[in-house]
């Protein structure tokens, strides 16, 4: 069993995470562990006391979090799989690059590129993307973040939304230009579906069409807005 000298106190931990997560704090920590990610030691005194690998599961729930916005139950089926000795999933960015190239680019997505779908309730969107209660309302009120249809879930496009709306919150970019997005966006798909109407009554409203015309229209938009950024 570890001694105290082999342990840190909570402070001493803040102080070793705090440089690559800035914001970490006590009540972090200690909200973690009361959801069961970490389980340090008690002291005879009541403090806690932290091992070298309660730190590295510290790092792991903090890294996955802040880079992947994984909910806490997903975060806790990886910790017991590392537990039972298993490597844990890999994991993906939340924000994939969708720019078609090459041939293939040109039909419709792969069974092994095509990422499972994600079912999240309020709290768990919430959790994930670090959204106040009150930004997902202004989302939700501006029909930018939305359940998926018939359903009271989130998937994965409310969640990569709210994750963007809340990082660009940090710049700056409120409300106001979120809503001038979406009605941008709505124009867009109106022409778009305009545009492509033809196309699917041949194609007898196949849906690669559609696909197929929407992963271009975004590598489309992605690289004007590059291209105008840049100038």
């Amino acid at each position: 069993m570890p001694t105290r000298s082999d342990t840190r106190s909570i402070g001493h931990v803040l102080g070793l995470l705090k440089n690559d997560f800035p914001d970490i704090s006590i009540s972090k920590i200690r909200f973690l562990e009361s959801e069961g990610l970490i389980s340090p030691q008690r002291a005879p005194s009541g403090y806690r006391r932290y091992t070298d690998a309660d730190i590295e599961r510290l790092r792991y729930v903090l890294s996955v979090q802040r880079s992947h916005y994984l909910p806490l139950k997903v975060i806790r089926e990886h910790l017991e799989a590392m537990d039972r000795g298993e490597s844990p999933p890999a994991l993906e960015s939340p924000f994939p690059v969708t720019e078609p190239s090459g041939p293939a680019a040109s039909g419709p997505p792969s069974q092994a590129a095509t990422k499972p779908p994600l079912r999240l309730t309020r709290a768990e969107l919430l959790e994930a993307s670090g959204l106040s209660e009150l930004a997902l309302a202004e989302l939700e009120r501006n029909q930018i973040v939305q359940t998926r249809r018939g359903s009271k879930h989130y998937g994965r496009d409310a969640l990569t939304l709210a994750i963007a709306a809340r990082r660009l919150g940090e710049y700056g970019i409120d409300g106001r230009h979120l809503r001038a997005f979406k009605i941008s966006a709505d124009r867009e798909i109106g022409l778009v579906e305009q545009a492509i109407a033809p196309h699917m009554r041949r194609a007898s409203g196949n849906k690669d069409v559609s696909v197929e015309v929407t992963q271009l229209v975004i590598s489309f938009h992605a690289a004007l807005l590059r291209t105008a950024m840049e100038r």
